[in-house]
């Protein structure tokens, strides 16, 4: 499935709730399927910048099929909403291409107005999350020249 076929499938899922409650609550019910990280990658090194709350993220390029390689991330965060939006950035990048992931017009965030009820800290947070996956993306698109 791409990255748009996805975005478009969560776009559907949250415009079947009729409000912002039960928007969050989904937002929540996705941190739920998100798996702990070890501990050993809750370090400094993977913490993001930028966040209110404690994210972490780790990327690795899966090379198991060497015609397409991909990106698989681990993310994980301390607050329930902010572990749930870290799952929805997981679902919608992870298993892509590094130029797929590096591509991405992350319409998503926008038409679900999900920018629109987080507090600007929180915000920030989405956009060093957005920034540091993009990294790893880019910096396995070098590799793989």
């Amino acid at each position: 499935m791409s990255i748009n076929q996805i975005q478009d499938e969560i776009i559907e899922e949250f415009d079947l709730l009729e409000n912002w409650v039960d928007r969050y609550e989904l937002i929540i019910d996705y941190g739920k399927s998100l798996p702990k990280m070890s501990e050993a990658d809750m370090n400094e090194r993977n913490l993001i910048d930028g966040c209110q709350s404690k994210v972490w993220f780790t990327a690795e390029l899966d090379k198991s099929d060497p015609n397409n390689p991909i990106v698989i991330y681990h993310g994980y965060s301390d607050a329930t909403l902010v572990k749930g939006i870290v799952a929805l950035l997981i679902h919608v990048l992870s298993g892509h291409s590094p130029k797929e992931i590096v591509d991405a017009d992350l319409y998503f965030i926008d038409k679900i107005q999900l920018q629109e009820h987080l507090s600007p800290t929180r915000n920030n947070g989405i956009v060093a999350m957005l920034k540091q996956m993009r990294l790893f993306a880019l910096t396995y698109l070098s590799i793989l020249k």
